[in-house]
């Protein structure tokens, strides 16, 4: 009988990144900014020894229901968190509707 890996997510606020974890060992990461106006997404990595398992649509979302929690809009500059957020509709209302085109999301 296998048993699945423990996934886990957390905010490493000191890094100013959401980190995802496999069996405790970091797998990936995606970065973030806070601005006053709102929480800038600039970049998201994978560890290829982890590749194919969802982790970075897992990271994301996480991070994005974490960043909708605190009251916070997002600026997704990285291509895989604009690209998350154009196959999941119900993230777009987090980009500014006055931004949403200049990401692709009008």
């Amino acid at each position: 009988m296998s048993t699945q890996p423990e996934v886990t997510v957390v905010d490493a606020a000191d890094k100013g990144r959401f980190e995802v974890h496999v069996d405790g060992a970091l797998a990936g990461f995606t970065e973030y900014v806070d601005r006053p106006d709102a929480r800038v997404f600039p970049h998201t990595e994978v560890d290829e020894a982890y590749a194919g398992q969802g982790l970075a649509k897992r990271v994301i979302r996480d991070g994005l229901d974490a960043t909708r929690a605190a009251g916070k809009l997002v600026l997704p500059v990285c291509p895989a968190v604009r690209g998350f957020i154009a196959k999941n509709p119900e993230y777009v209302d987090l980009v500014p509707e006055d931004r949403r085109a200049e990401f692709g999301l009008a």
